[in-house]
C-alpha cells in the first residue's frame, strides 16, 4: 500500500515537472542567461577585448551627469505617479464598491484605456498637449499664455496625466477584487461595536487590503518605468531634461553601442527595484501579519 502511494506521488511529480520544464527552460533562457550577460558586461571595458576592469564602468555611469539626471527624473516621476496610481486606484474602487449608480458603465469606462493602442494614445495627447493644441486654446480663450507642455519641466505633468489614465482602471479593477474578500462579518462585527465608515475603512478594510497595495505598488512601479515608450514618441530620442528618463539613456547607449554603459545603468535599475520591492513585501508583511496568524 505505500509503494503503491510513493509511486502515485513519484509519477504525479514526474508529470508536474514535465509540463513545468518548458516554462523553466524559458526563464533561464530568456531571462536568467540574459541578465548573467548583462552583469559580465558591466565588468569588461567592452564585449571584443573583454577586459576586466573591474568596478570602472559602475564608477563611469554613477558619475555621468545624463544618467544622474536621467535617474533623478525616473525617481520623482516614479515617486509622485506610483502613489498616485495606487491611492486614486483604491479610492475609485472603494466609490464603486459602495454601489453607486452606472457601476458597470463606469467600470467599463476606466478599462477603455487598456484597449487603446500606444501611438493612438499619443496622438491623443499630441492633440491636447500641443503648442496649438486644445489645452492651450483653451488657455487662451481664459486669457493666459501658452505653455511649452512638452518641451518644458510642465512635461512631467503631461506624463503623469497620461499614466494615470493608462492605469488607474486595471489598478482600480485589482482593488475591488480585494474588496470582494474582505469578511462580512468582520465588517459587521465593527459596525456593531459603532465604528464608523472611516474607522472601519483604516482598522478593517485597509488591512485585508495591504496585500493588494502591495502588489498593485509594485506593479504600478514596473509601468512607471514603462512609461518612455509614450515619452519617446511624444519627444524623441533626447526630450527636455525633464522627461530625460533612464530608458532613453539605455536607448541611447544601446544605439551607441556602448553595451558595458548599458549593462551598467541596468544593473542599477535593476538594484533600485529589488530594493523597492523588498521594503514594500516587509512591510505588507508586518502590517498583516496579525492577519496571518488568524
Amino acid at each position: 500500500m505505500k509503494q503503491s502511494v510513493s509511486k502515485r506521488k513519484k509519477r504525479k511529480k514526474s508529470v508536474s515537472g514535465f509540463f513545468l520544464a518548458p516554462s523553466v527552460v524559458g526563464v533561464l533562457v530568456f531571462f536568467v542567461l540574459p541578465f548573467l550577460v548583462v552583469i559580465y558586461f558591466s565588468f569588461v571595458d567592452n564585449p571584443i577585448s573583454k577586459s576586466f576592469v573591474g568596478l570602472e564602468n559602475y564608477i563611469n555611469v554613477i558619475t555621468n551627469s545624463a544618467f544622474r539626471t536621467a535617474f533623478g527624473n525616473t525617481m520623482l516621476f516614479s515617486a509622485i505617479a506610483v502613489p498616485l496610481a495606487v491611492i486614486l486606484a483604491m479610492l475609485l474602487a472603494l466609490m464603486l464598491d459602495a454601489g453607486i449608480p452606472m457601476y458597470s458603465q463606469l467600470r467599463s469606462s476606466f478599462l477603455t484605456p487598456l484597449m487603446v493602442p500606444t501611438a493612438s494614445i499619443v496622438l491623443i495627447w499630441q492633440v491636447l498637449f500641443d503648442n496649438k493644441g486644445v489645452v492651450n486654446s483653451w488657455i487662451l480663450k481664459a486669457g493666459g499664455d501658452p505653455v511649452e507642455w512638452l518641451k518644458s519641466s510642465a512635461g512631467l505633468f503631461v506624463i503623469i496625466l497620461l499614466f494615470l489614465w493608462k492605469n488607474l482602471g486595471y489598478n482600480m479593477v485589482l482593488f475591488l477584487a480585494a474588496l470582494g474578500n474582505v469578511p462580512t462579518d468582520s465588517v459587521e462585527a465593527a459596525e456593531l461595536d459603532g465604528a464608523g465608515k472611516i474607522q472601519i475603512f483604516f482598522h478593517v478594510k485597509l488591512r485585508y487590503l495591504s496585500p493588494m497595495i502591495a502588489f498593485t505598488t509594485i506593479l504600478s512601479m514596473i509601468n512607471s518605468f514603462k512609461v518612455f515608450r509614450e515619452v519617446y514618441l511624444l519627444t524623441g530620442d533626447y526630450p527636455v531634461g525633464a522627461l530625460y528618463t533612464l530608458q532613453h539613456y539605455m536607448n541611447n547607449t544601446f544605439a551607441s553601442a556602448d553595451y558595458q554603459k548599458l549593462s551598467t545603468a541596468a544593473i542599477y535599475m535593476s538594484f533600485v527595484m529589488i530594493v523597492i520591492m523588498a521594503i514594500m513585501f516587509a512591510v505588507e508583511h508586518w502590517y498583516g501579519k496579525d492577519l496571518e496568524e488568524e
